[in-house]
């Protein structure tokens, strides 16, 4: 059973209305039918219909003659279905059955006139419908100045609530004024308020009239104060979208105007505007139809909604990309030839792979552009080739560093949703660039970063994909565009940290490290002439000696590239510059005698290899990003149970090698002639100097196996004699990496014999001469032959 709505004052009559002895008179009788109603609470002086729904409250209605008396009791919870007498509150309202009326769905409509308050007694029946005995309440009033006052402040804000309440007709105003009797007020007024089913039975239970009309007070001056605000609001609201309206109205007027006189206004011609450059930017069919739709839902917005901006800047950027501009490749071999050896010294591998390329464009133009990446230490010239790659074809050039990137939006942009949203880097530089295919520059590609924003680095699988990149989409534009035309060259300084399926996808060309002869060819050809220009000097004011070059190289700077050598040139060049510009001096010659004054005390001693008599340590080669240098372990002996102990900040590869190491030497212990007891009875430590310096890879094994051998055996090692290579558990020793900047390094610290792996052999003949030149090399297949080479006699 359900109760309409109990808002709508149609479904309500006020009766006549009965005096206090007449409800509280009223002959109930002693056990009455009960109707629960679910989701209202009827009063005592109202008529109202109730739908029927329910197979018990139909059979009760049916059962009930003319003028039968009910008893109209809400339920606790109106989820109930079949509610008990644990259900339903124990005050209701004795109601009369005024007329019955059968629906075709089945269902019956029943008119009730609530007479008077009950109270339940006991539940006397449950089949098939409630059944109860019980008593009528008596109202209590008397009319005081009290009363009056509650009756006159209850009538005039009951007016006032039924004004602002929407859903109330005019008629309620009429019937407020007709009742008279302080009870029937209060019930006829709760009965019309929005209120709960909790706090309505609360108001129903309340026999004290003056108390009820107290409650209805507090709670019509709480919808009072709800409804004044809302109409508060409403009306604000209202006032703005008309005047949204009238200006709106008001703009379509000037556009008619304007048609009619054959002018156009200012908004009418941006978006024509914008049209024009759509269909000129030669975009995709998909593209453009997107922006042609985006344009139409343009003109309809006003230009003061913020939706309006946010489609604007899009279009922005779709007629702002270089959809159909491209420059015209210059694919003269000769002339790209000139240029790389103009601007770089040396990188011959790297050249010949850049004239294949320029070779196998002009051959097949249509075809894809390789991926490559330039992997070397620092400063070996790995982004200013990629500026002479650009030159050389006629292509503009695009540089971005990736080092620290951490949000994958950096790569594939925002989406519109976002404030403030642009797309990613890639098509932010081609818009600045103004063609479609450039050389990209992404440097920095083993520094990107990975949080929870996403992964760079996945983004950058699409980009860096021939076979992908002609559908990329980025998150802003949603659309593809083609990058298969542009030319992507990828830097790092090494290539583990950079995820393997990026480097998959990639063409790997190693930038070695110079030679002290090549940093002085470059120094002299490219280097000071830079520095002398940009220092404001002339090149009849300084003059740079070969010796000082040399002595800056070898005294003032450590590594594989020419970065610090050029800022070492640079501080003479300003030392100079400082004399001139004060009139000291008119000219400069710079030897090497002169630079201890200019730039200090020499900043790195010649690192020969130690020269000790003690057994136990060992000479190394290591690669580090800035180049090639020597490692030395040492080992040494405490009595204990021959336990191995590691230190120096070596990594887990470097600590399986020396455990390796280990294992080979107890396995040939009588072979090498070492007594057992020194495994049992002594801990051997391993370290490696340099503590603050982390240290890894494999290559370290044959320095740590030579090390832990000329300890147990109590021969020293030669002190010019340098090892690298890899080794087994079988004693075998295994190619490395890095030669080059192994063997300057070497060469640096004054090493004259290198032993390496036999597999290695090969690689020698790529070196430069001035790398190998006063170097023996030594190669060997099995741990067991280093016994031969690195002991003194």
């Amino acid at each position: 059973m359900k109760l309409v709505d109990i808002v709508n004052l149609d479904n309500y009559i006020v009766g006549d209305s009965p005096d206090e002895d007449e409800e509280g008179t009223f002959e109930l009788p002693d056990t009455i039918p009960l109707l629960p109603l679910r989701g209202t609470v009827a009063f005592p002086g109202t008529v109202m219909p109730l739908a029927i729904g329910r197979q018990s409250s139909i059979k009760l209605v049916e059962d009930c003659p003319p003028q039968a008396v009910l008893g109209l009791v809400a339920q606790k919870s109106a989820d109930i279905e079949s509610p008990t007498g644990q259900d339903i509150y124990r005050i209701g309202t004795a109601a009369s059955v005024l007329k019955v009326i059968k629906m075709p769905q089945g269902t019956i409509n029943l008119i009730a006139h609530g007479v008077c308050r009950f109270k339940i007694l006991e539940i006397v029946g449950k089949e098939p419908y409630l059944r109860a005995r019980v008593e009528a309440l008596p109202i209590r009033s008397r009319m005081t100045k009290k009363m009056r006052a509650l009756v006159l402040n209850a009538r005039h804000a009951a007016e006032r609530v039924f004004a602002l309440s929407p859903n109330l007709p005019e008629e309620a105003s009429v019937l407020l004024e007709n009742v008279q009797d302080p009870s029937s007020l209060a019930d006829f007024i709760a009965a019309t308020l929005n209120l709960s089913v909790s706090e309505k039975q609360q108001i129903l239970e309340q026999t004290n009239v003056t108390k009820r009309l107290e409650n209805i007070n507090r709670k019509l001056a709480d919808q009072l104060e709800v409804l004044e605000l809302s109409n508060k609001i409403h009306g604000q609201v209202r006032e703005s979208i008309d005047k949204s309206q009238r200006e709106y109205f008001l703009q379509e007027e000037l556009k008619a105007i304007q048609a009619e006189l054959g002018q156009t206004d200012r908004h009418t011609e941006e978006l024509d505007q914008l049209e024009e450059r759509i269909l000129a930017t030669k975009m995709s069919k998909k593209a453009q139809a997107e922006a042609l739709r985006e344009l139409d839902r343009m003109s309809r917005l006003p230009v003061a909604s913020p939706e309006y901006g946010v489609i604007r800047s899009y279009l922005d950027w779709m007629c702002e990309l270089p959809w159909s501009i491209s420059t015209e490749d210059k694919l003269d071999i000769q002339r790209a030839e000139r240029v790389l050896n103009k601007d770089h010294y040396g990188l011959e591998k790297v050249k010949k792979r850049i004239i294949e390329f320029l070779a196998v464009r002009k051959l097949n133009p249509k075809g894809k552009s390789p991926i490559l990446c330039f992997v070397g230490p620092p400063g070996v010239g790995k982004t200013s080739l990629g500026k002479s790659i650009a030159r050389a074809m006629g292509r503009n050039f695009i540089r971005i560093s990736l080092g620290g990137i951490r949000d994958e939006a950096d790569i594939r942009g925002h989406r519109r949703t976002y404030i403030g949203a642009l797309p990613g880097r890639i098509l932010q530089e081609l818009r600045k660039t103004g063609s479609r295919n450039p050389v990209f520059m992404l440097d920095e590609l083993d520094k990107i970063g990975q949080d929870f924003h996403g992964d760079p680095a996945s983004a950058l699988l699409e980009v860096l994909d021939p076979q992908q990149n002609d559908t990329f989409t980025d998150h802003y534009l949603d659309q593809p565009f083609d990058l298969s035309d542009i030319m992507f060259i990828g830097t790092a300084n090494y290539t583990e940290p950079i995820p393997e399926p990026l480097l998959d996808r990639m063409e790997t060309i190693e930038l070695p490290g110079y030679t002290q002869g090549e940093k002085l060819k470059i120094a002299t050809k490219y280097l000071v002439p830079r520095q002398i220009k940009e220092n404001g000097l002339k090149k009849n004011q300084i003059n740079i000696k070969p010796e000082a070059i040399d002595a800056m190289i070898d005294k003032y700077t450590r590594e594989a590239g020419v970065r610090n050598l050029e800022r070492t040139i640079a501080a003479v060049c300003r030392s100079v510059a400082t004399r001139i510009a004060k009139g000291t001096s008119r000219k400069a010659t710079i030897g090497a005698s002169n630079l201890a004054k200019i730039l200090g005390p020499r900043e790195y001693e010649p690192e020969l290899a130690m020269r000790t008599s003690t057994p136990g340590v060992a000479t190394g080669l290591a690669y580090t990003p800035e180049g090639g240098e020597i490692l030395f372990v040492e080992s040494a002996q405490t009595p204990g149970k021959g336990e191995l102990n590691l230190t120096g900040q070596i990594g887990e590869v470097m600590k399986e090698s020396a455990q390796a190491a280990w294992s080979i030497i107890k396995a040939d212990a009588d072979k090498l002639g070492l007594d057992e007891k020194l495994f049992s009875d002594f801990d051997y430590h391993v370290h490696v100097p340099a503590g603050a310096v982390p240290k890894d890879g494999p290559s370290a094994g044959c320095a740590i196996y030579t090390s832990l051998l000329s300890l147990l055996q109590g021969r020293p090692i030669k002190p010019d004699v340098a090892m690298t290579g890899e080794i087994t558990l079988k004693g075998l020793v295994l190619p490395v990496g890095g030669l080059k900047e192994k063997i300057i390094g070497a060469k640096r610290a004054g090493i004259k014999t290198v032993i390496l792996p036999s597999r290695n052999r090969k690689d020698i003949k790529d070196l430069p001469k001035e790398a190998t030149q006063g170097i023996d090399f030594v190669f060997v297949n099995k741990v067991t032959s280093l016994v031969k080479m690195v002991f003194k006699n």
